[in-house]
This record gives structure tokens, C-alpha cells and sequence, in this order.
């Protein structure tokens, strides 16, 4: 109980030391404000950023497998073979229904197609810019549809291809205007009457403006190939996708990954040695590129901001010797009358953090007060991990700094100390 009076004394001589030089106190913590708020705001921006993207690329789904002819990304050279992918065939119905019949780790399956740049009508009503998407049984599976108003597809109107929709928000907005009721409706696709099934709930614009199911209209796969080809296999058709989800886990992406390879393989009768004429993406790649660039930009923001940490720790430094000197008669005063050495190095070694954590709660202020400017869609957030990290770096920083003026003005004589 003693030692943590002592400690609790220490505390309290280290916070009057600051309060009563108010204007060195600001002054020295300016230089580990700049630092704080350097790097802290670097990582912030960095991680805002990279959540915002990883958000974006939701539409992609989580845990999913594409089979299709175009890869995501470059091969490990860097180097995009666009010559050799053009000629491989598009994912076809009948692989579909070969790989639904035979996989055994899948978690769900489906195929689809996409047409951007529609216009739907409805009456007097139209509405541009829209993604028309043939979606198969499992296609809610793979992907989130929220239904806000009444269904999704039954497995008998998918099978025979009806002529049933689901819309997104505002695609029922605009057709629908003054708060009609969409379901049970008629809307027209390609002059093509289809009876609206459900509605799906708003989204809001995503930051890269990746294709949102606001302005989505899905309609069975079957009704879609009556529109457009697709699902046939040839090369030069409008492109199908056949996604297949796993289970959580990385370990059963992969064996459903490895799994997938060997049955299409078969279906497309490749011999051993002839390499896939397919692609199995996943979604993880993308991400995998996106944080590897966001990497570098997080070890900048350490680079700048470590340069002005150093020089706030240089600062602190010369400060707390400042501080030594001064008040060596005290400390000498302090130890006659039976102050224990590790009374003096806390007193100053306390300064020192405390100066330090001061700067770096600054530092981290300034970062707060940058997540309310406006930036269009990006929505910064200032993480509890970037904020522990900040009081963290201050803390040790003001530890070093402190540490030396501490440790000598411990071991001051007391006698010296008072003559002094």
C-alpha cells in the first residue's frame, strides 16, 4: 500500500509539474500531435477506403466459386492472356444442371446472365439504366435478395421459365409511383409482359458504384433465354455464369474448388495434359489485390508519420532534461527527506507519458473530427483498433523519452541535488 502511495504521488507531482507550464506542456506535445494525427489518419483513410471497396464487391457474394471463360485477375506474372481467353466456350444450362446432379461439397448452385442498360415500362411509365439478370433455382442461395414485399421465385415458375419478376426499389419507384402497390402487377421487359412477384429492399448506391439491386430486374433464367442466347456454350453469346457456394470454411473452398475442376473437366472431356478452357474465380482474389495495395499506402502513413513521432519524442526528451535541471533542488530536497528512487523516475517518467498521451488524444481528435467531412460515398470511421493503436504508439513513445531524464534524475545525490 505504501509503494502505490508513493506511485499515486507520483502521479499527482508529475500532473502539477505539467499544469503549472502550460504553454512548454503544449508546445512539446505538438510534435507527437502531428505524428499521431499523421499516421493514425493514413490508416483510418487506408481502412475506411478498403472497407468501402471490400462493401462494393458484396454483389459478388461470399464463399462463391465462378465457372466462366474470363479470369478476375492476372496470372502470377502480371500478364492478362485476353488472346486466350476469348475463344473458351461460356458456361452452358446443361454443365449447370451436370454439375447440380454430381457435386457433392456445394452449399448452392445456380446459373445467370446479366443484361445492363434496359428500360422497363409500365403504362406511362419507364425507367432506364436497368440490369435485367436470369437467375436459376438457388440464385437467392448464392446471392442476398431481400424481398422487402412479397416473394421470390417458386422452383416450378423457374423450371418452366415464367414470366414472373422481382424488382429492385427504385425500379418499383419509378414504375409505381405514389406508393402503388407493384405486387401482383404487369410490367413490361422487351415488350414482354411480366407479372411483378416481390419487391427487394433498398440498398443505397454503393462507394465503387458496383451494380446495386435497386435498379435490378430478375426474372426466371429459363424466361431469360427466350430473350437473349445464352446457356448454349458458344463463345460469342451473351455470357452465363454458373456460381457455386461453399461452406465457410477455406479448407472446403478448396476441395469444392478442386472438386468442381475434376467434374467439368470430365464434362467437357479435356485430356490430361490439356489445360481448363474454363476459369474457377473467387471472389477472395480481388480482395487479396485490393489489400495488398492498401498495404503500401498503410506503411507510408508509418513512414511520414514516424518522422514526426521522432521528432515529438525528440522534443519530449529535451524537455523532460529541461525539467531534470530545474527542479534538481526539489528532487534533492525530495530524496533527505526518504523518497525512494523509484518515487523520482515515476514522477518524471509519468511527465513524459502523460505529455505524450496528451499529444497523441490530440492526434486522434483531429482524426475524429475528419470522419464528418463530406466525401461523397466513402464513410470514414475511426476504428477502436486505430484508436488503441494511436494511444499505444504515444504511450511508448513518451516511455523512451522519458526514460533517460528519469533514470538520471533518480540517481542525483541528494546532497549535490539541494546545492545545486
Amino acid at each position: 500500500m505504501k509503494t502505490l502511495g508513493q506511485i499515486y504521488e507520483s502521479f499527482r507531482f508529475a500532473w502539477k509539474a505539467l499544469k503549472s507550464n502550460v504553454l512548454r506542456t503544449i508546445l512539446s506535445l505538438l510534435g507527437v500531435t502531428v505524428g499521431i494525427f499523421a499516421i493514425i489518419s493514413v490508416l483510418t483513410l487506408v481502412d475506411s477506403l478498403e472497407k468501402n471497396i471490400r462493401d462494393s464487391l458484396d454483389f459478388l457474394g461470399t464463399g462463391v466459386i465462378y465457372i466462366e471463360k474470363w479470369p478476375f485477375t492476372a496470372d502470377n506474372n502480371g500478364e492478362y492472356r485476353w488472346w486466350d481467353f476469348w475463344q473458351r466456350p461460356n458456361a452452358s444450362y446443361n454443365e449447370f444442371k451436370f454439375l447440380q446432379s454430381n457435386l457433392r461439397n456445394e452449399n448452392g448452385i445456380a446459373i445467370f446472365s446479366r443484361r445492363g442498360n434496359m428500360t422497363i415500362r409500365r403504362e406511362s411509365n419507364s425507367i432506364g439504366q436497368v440490369g435485367l439478370v436470369g437467375a436459376s433455382q438457388g440464385y437467392d442461395n448464392i446471392f442476398e435478395v431481400n424481398v422487402e414485399r412479397g416473394r421470390f421465385f417458386t422452383s416450378e415458375e423457374l423450371e418452366s421459365g415464367r414470366n414472373v419478376a422481382v424488382i429492385g426499389f427504385e425500379v418499383a419507384k419509378g414504375l409505381f409511383p405514389n406508393d402503388a402497390d407493384p405486387i401482383g402487377q404487369t410490367i413490361k421487359v422487351k415488350n414482354l409482359k411480366y407479372v411483378v412477384a416481390g419487391v427487394i429492399r433498398k440498398e443505397g448506391q454503393s462507394f465503387l458504384g458496383t451494380p446495386s439491386n435497386d435498379y435490378v430486374v430478375i426474372i426466371p433464367y429459363q424466361s431469360f433465354r427466350r430473350l437473349y442466347q445464352t446457356g448454349t456454350g458458344k463463345p460469342f453469346e451473351l455470357t452465363s455464369r454458373i456460381g457455386v457456394k461453399g461452406h465457410e470454411s477455406d479448407v472446403g473452398l478448396v476441395e469444392l474448388e478442386n472438386e468442381v475442376r475434376g467434374i467439368l473437366r470430365v464434362r467437357r472431356g479435356l485430356r490430361p495434359a490439356e489445360k481448363d478452357n474454363f476459369v474457377l474465380n473467387r471472389p477472395e482474389a480481388i480482395a487479396n489485390v485490393i489489400s495488398g495495395v492498401f498495404d503500401v499506402f498503410g506503411t507510408a502513413g508509418w513512414i511520414i508519420g514516424g518522422f514526426s513521432i521522432l521528432v515529438g519524442g525528440f522534443g519530449i526528451a529535451n524537455i523532460m532534461f529541461v525539467s531534470v535541471k530545474e527542479r534538481t533542488p526539489i528532487i534533492g530536497l525530495q530524496k533527505s527527506l526518504g523518497a525512494k528512487n523509484y518515487f523520482i523516475l515515476f514522477q518524471f517518467l509519468f511527465e513524459a507519458i502523460f505529455l505524450s498521451l496528451i499529444g497523441g488524444l490530440a492526434g486522434l481528435f483531429l482524426v475524429w473530427l475528419i470522419t464528418f467531412i463530406p466525401m461523397g460515398s466513402l464513410i470514414v470511421t475511426l476504428t477502436i483498433k486505430n484508436i488503441v493503436l494511436g494511444l499505444t504508439v504515444s504511450s511508448v513513445i513518451g516511455l523512451v523519452s522519458g526514460i533517460v531524464p528519469a533514470a538520471m534524475a533518480a540517481r542525483l545525490d541528494p546532497v549535490n541535488a539541494i546545492r545545486a
